[in-house]
């Protein structure tokens, strides 16, 4: 609880950690052993631990998907009418 406490206290909102390349490896080393060695993945601490490791090295953007492709129906049986001969 002390750490929901700190992330909402102003004091802490803006806070800006200036870390060496290094330092910042080591803790993004860390947090993933943390999040892939935890038993409960979707809890609300590993959310927020993956947050945290997406702020400090955010995904490359992907490019969108191509449109699906066209889908054509067969074209539907008439009934009723039939060609007498």
């Amino acid at each position: 609880m002390l750490f929901r406490t700190l992330v909402n206290d102003p004091m802490f909102r803006g806070m800006n950690l200036e870390l060496t390349d290094e330092e910042a490896a080591l803790l993004l080393k860390e947090l993933d052993s943390i999040i892939d060695g935890d038993r409960y993945f979707l809890s609300d601490r590993i959310k927020t631990l993956k947050a945290i490791c997406a702020k400090m090295r955010p995904e490359p953007a992907r490019e969108p998907l191509p449109p699906p492709p066209k889908r054509y129906a067969p074209p539907r049986a008439t009934r009723g009418r039939r060609r007498g001969g």
